[in-house]
């Protein structure tokens, strides 16, 4: 007996029950076990941060994830799939400083740096039940009990044993530059930590006067957004090749670039021109002195960085916070003025504002240039301009020093291994990263803050020595505690902790641990080797079994963040990528577009999600809805129609194969599994399937899950529900128990086990649930993934009963358009003579189907129907030009059926255009049908079907047996009378309708299992009222003894 399903079941009630059985057989495990000694297929699991809580953009990457390892697996690879939590850096410390209250470094400080790692390491798992629990739910099969994580010292210990490897090649030094800075968190950030957080704002954008000192009335106007920079202003730049002009402009004499004339608003005078070389070396007034210089500034320096597409054509130079500024400087040996503190805010130095922000300064500077005359025009500008990726604040540039890793001297292989990736979609690898790639800078490493990995460098406090350690068991061996003891085996590597250990350098002195801790980017970016402790473990085996990924798959944000430094480290450390290729997924927006966030209202909890809905419902929603590379759009109304129509649709099929198939003791088992069948509509179904499958591989080796789920879900719900089931109904009915019947239900029972198999990696559980029920095995999760037999493949089948099928559809299309119900016979259709021969043995069908008596078969020579063409201008224009004017005169002096006939038979349609050839495709071509005046039409592209709606007497009087045999069969299912019931039917109905039920009462009780049918003058209390197309009838039924 196979087992009968609950329709009415709850998707989160069937889940808990299949994933209890998972847990029982240790089915994750196992999934593992079976492939032992096949081929290995390698995942890396990015690593999310567990101190902030799941959301539904979680549940789209880890579906994908999901989706790639289950179909591997059941392509025969071993797939081992490890879980791991990212914990250092910026966003937790963020989140315990929120939680402490704590406003800034020096308040961590205070508040004791011991303390507030520990809190940092407590708060790094807050959420780790929820990210348990939905990962669960979801059905991701991930070994979340052995994960990797970025703190113990384990991972810590192979992060060291790189950075050490690259410190041993030169490749980690400490230098001086204009570095990306986040004031609030006091540190500076990596080229791709900045690249993550541009946001669109309007900034000030000035035009200041510069008074020379060798001229009167003189002044040189440069340009900047940046008002708070011109404190520490030391120079003016100019183009050496650049023309400049001294111009009278409001009754002063002012000098900028000639390509920069139009700035100006009013009429100028041009008094002078010049070339920018010969303005080196001329000076101006300071605008401001609050910190004495030590050097000769405020003069024209020369600068081939200076443009002229914006702005004056002269650059206003403030070397410590700018990278150009800064190289001006080293060149003119110019002062550097630095009077901004770690926290972004002005010293005690510049009066005015001091301990002031230094952008919120700026209305207050400009204000005080204006007052003295040095300001020409403000403007705003909306531009891009660089916020802390993870504290939302404005990132100012900043000169200081840090720990950089020079990656700029591996470029090359860095863009020539990006390469060898395969991107899907290729875009994001060839143009979003492989753009950004081009323009790479030296990694910035080191972070000034407290919860990270501690970078392992010590210096001599005497000589300034660096050292680099590799190991703990060198650390060990190397190091004492400040206290003089051994460093213990168990120490932990985090601050404060690490810095107590001191070296001995060469020269005999002590060597200190430098206090920064690194780029959490390096921590993650370095897990395809600390996630196994390499070199320490797994030393042997490495290569192959771990390394390199077969894939990553991650959101597009993570593009310039983990997509980055795994494909450095490796680069640098191996030579290759640390993965072969990189599924992106965008953004999940919601159904209006906006993005999803608590303060706009439309933010969804996974989890309540898939308690409401199940996860299959939102797995298989958010892979058919859009591809994952194109932002989706999430509605949850969107989730309720997968539920109903693909899910249910499924559900229902197989409740009709288990309800017959126990009714007749037909047990699969008991008769061979293969492919041979006689009857059409199952060599039909068969060959159908096989192309599904060989169309779902096609679309899995290019990671097109939309395509596949929707290749799939047609078939489910438009060829094997909807066509085959319902066509097949009086089989299954049929009272004899023979070899049609038993052809029908092992198809019906392989269809069905093989679309659990294409299923699973999409939608796990209910292919499970319907893979048990079927009693095909232990686990579809188990299973090899269906091959296709190219044998059982009929195309000239398959396109005859598209046509059919099509016919049917048009049909039925034209019902609606005329508001008549399929139950209702109509005498006539009209269909194209084309489809003849693909309908000469399926007449009838036809007919049964559309409920038609007579198919008349007609041609445009017949004048029932005419086609008129036109050339799609969209797609004609760019590849013919001008042409596409005469093509369109030619199709109108051509037979539209002479056209449509060469795309029937030969894909193309000829013409010569001024001596050359052109083939026109059906889809550049409109092809619009006019109706004949008097039908009802349907029709799509050169397909129609046209009805004649005339009723007459005999065709309402079966409409009217058609309706009623409706009403029964529902009135019996309501009921929950058994499938092989007989019944009495009691019916009181006006006369016409009378007559309409005795001439088909024997159709009537034969499709009802009736008995006896009954005609009452008067409603009995138990009888329903209802109305059967236009008139009330009283019906009432009961089970026949």
């Amino acid at each position: 007996m196979y087992k009968t399903i609950d329709l009415k079941e709850s998707p989160r009630h069937l889940e808990n029950r299949i994933r209890e059985y998972w847990n029982k057989h240790d089915m994750v495990q196992k999934s593992i076990d079976i492939r032992e000694g096949m081929p290995r297929f390698i995942f890396y699991e990015g690593p999310p941060t567990a101190n902030g809580k799941p959301g539904i953009h979680h549940i789209m990457a880890r579906t994908l994830k999901d989706v790639i390892c289950r179909y591997k697996t059941m392509n025969g690879f071993q797939v081992k799939r490890k879980a791991g939590w990212d914990t250092h850096g910026l966003p937790v410390e963020i989140e315990v400083e929120k939680m402490l209250g704590l406003k800034d470094k020096r308040g961590i400080e205070e508040y004791g740096i011991e303390k507030f790692c520990q809190k940092c390491r407590e708060s790094v798992f807050s959420y780790e039940k929820l990210w348990r629990e939905m990962t669960e739910l979801m059905g991701y099969w991930i070994d979340l009990d052995h994960p990797y994580v970025t703190l113990h010292n384990s991972y810590i210990e192979s992060v060291w044993w790189i950075l050490h490897n690259f410190f041993s090649r030169n490749l980690i030094y400490k230098a001086y530059k204009i570095v990306p800075y986040c004031p609030s968190c006091g540190t500076p950030l990596s080229s791709h930590e900045v690249a993550q957080g541009y946001k669109d704002i309007e900034d000030p954008s000035i035009y200041v006067k510069f008074k020379a000192t060798d001229e009167e009335n003189t002044y040189y106007l440069a340009w900047t957004t940046t008002p708070w920079t011109l404190i520490s202003n030391v120079a003016l730049a100019v183009h050496p090749e650049e023309t400049y002009l001294k111009v009278e402009y409001q009754g002063q004499n002012l000098i900028l670039a000639k390509a920069r004339l139009q700035v100006l608003d009013e009429e100028t005078k041009i008094i002078s021109e010049m070339q920018g070389r010969e303005l080196e070396g001329r000076c101006y007034q300071p605008l401001f002195n609050f910190v004495s210089v030590d050097k000769p500034a405020w003069y024209i320096c020369l600068g081939d960085y200076v443009t002229m597409s914006e702005g004056t054509g002269i650059v206003h130079t403030a070397p410590a916070f700018g990278q150009d500024d800064y190289s001006l400087a080293l060149k003119y040996d110019l002062p550097f003025v630095q009077p901004v503190d770690s926290e972004g805010k002005f010293t005690e130095a510049v009066t005015p504002w001091a301990h002031q922000f230094v952008k919120d300064a700026d209305k207050d500077i400009i204000r005080h240039l204006k007052e003295r005359g040095n300001l020409l025009k403000r403007e705003q500008i909306k531009h891009s301009y660089p916020f802390c990726w993870r504290c939302k604040s404005p990132l100012i540039y900043y000169a200081r020093e840090s720990w950089y890793i020079k990656t700029t001297a591996y470029k090359e292989q860095l863009i020539e291994n990006n390469r060898k990736i395969i991107w899907y979609p290729p875009f994001v690898g060839e143009k979003r990263f492989g753009d950004w790639l081009e323009n790479n800078v030296d990694w910035a490493l080191s972070r000034d803050r407290f919860w990270g990995t501690p970078l392992n460098i010590w210096i001599c406090e005497k000589c300034g020595k660096l050292r680099s350690l590799g190991s703990i068991e060198e650390l060990r061996k190397e190091g004492k505690m400040t206290s003089g003891k051994d460093v213990p085996e168990d120490l932990d590597l985090h601050r404060p902790y690490i810095d107590e250990v001191v070296l001995t350098c060469s020269c005999g002195n002590k060597m200190y641990r430098t206090p920064e801790v690194i780029d959490c980017w390096f921590d993650s970016g370095s897990m395809p080797f600390a996630q196994w402790h390499y070199p320490f473990e797994n030393y042997e085996n490495f290569e192959p079994e771990l390394f390199p990924a077969d894939i990553i798959s991650e959101g597009i944000d993570q593009t310039r963040g983990w997509f980055y430094s795994m494909l450095a480290i490796s680069t640098l450390l191996k030579g290759v990528s640390s993965y072969k290729s990189c599924l992106v997924n965008e953004l999940i927006l919601d159904k209006n577009g906006r993005k999803m966030s608590k303060s706009h209202g439309n933010a969804v909890d996974p989890i309540e999600l898939m308690q409401n809905y199940g996860a299959d419902a939102i797995r298989w929603y958010l892979l058919e809805v859009s591809p994952p590379w194109v932002p989706t759009r999430f509605d949850v109304d969107g989730v309720k129609e997968i539920l109903g129509k693909f899910i249910g649709t499924l559900k229902n099929v197989y409740s009709f194969f288990a309800t017959y198939a126990n009714i007749d003791g037909f047990v699969a088992i008991n008769y061979p599994y293969n492919w041979e069948r006689e009857v059409e509509i199952d060599r039909w179904i068969v060959s159908r399937l096989h192309s599904l499958i060989i169309a779902v591989r096609h679309y899995f080796e290019s990671y097109d899950f939309t395509k596949a789920v929707r290749a799939i879900q047609s078939f489910v719900i438009d060829e094997l529900s909807n066509w085959y089931v319902r066509r097949s109904r009086r089989r299954f009915w049929a009272s004899a128990f023979d070899q049609d019947k038993i052809d029908a239900y092992r198809t019906l029972y392989q269809v069905l086990v093989e679309t659990a198999k294409l299923i699973a990696p999409f939608a796990p559980y209910l292919a499970e649930e319907l893979f048990l029920n079927l009693e095909a095995g232990e686990s579809v999760h188990l299973e090899l993934y269906p091959e296709a037999n190219k044998t059982y493949i009929d195309t000239k089948l398959e396109k005859k009963m598209q046509t059919v099928i099509d016919i049917v559809s048009l049909g039925r299309a034209a019902r609606n358009e005329c508001q008549i119900k399929v139950r209702q016979p109509l005498n006539e259709m009209f269909v194209p003579t084309k489809v003849k021969d693909d309908l000469a043995d399926m007449i009838d069908l036809v007919k049964e189907e559309v409920n038609i008596r007579n198919i008349t078969f007609v041609s445009e020579q017949d004048g029932f129907v005419h086609y008129e063409l036109k050339p799609d201008f969209k797609l004609l224009g760019p590849k013919y030009g001008k042409k596409v004017q005469i093509i369109n005169a030619l199709l109108l002096q051509t037979p539209a059926e002479n056209v449509l006939q060469a795309f029937n038979t030969t894909g193309s349609y000829t013409l010569e255009i001024e001596g050359e050839t052109i083939h026109l495709l059906p889809e550049e071509i409109s092809v619009t049908i006019i109706p004949r005046e008097g039908y009802v039409f349907a029709n799509a592209k050169d397909l129609f079907v046209a009805l004649d709606t005339t009723l007459t007497e005999e065709l309402l009087n079966e409409g009217y047996a058609r309706e009623l045999i409706n009403k029964i069969q529902f009135t019996r299912k309501e009921m929950n009378l058994d499938i092989m019931d007989n019944i009495i039917v009691k019916l009181v109905v006006p006369e016409a309708i009378a007559k309409a039920i005795q001439v088909h009462k024997n159709y009537i009780l034969t499709e009802t299992l009736g008995k006896e049918l009954v005609f009452l003058e008067k409603p009995m209390a138990n009888m329903q009222c209802l109305d059967i197309n236009g008139n009330k009838i009283h019906l009432g039924i009961e089970k026949a003894v």
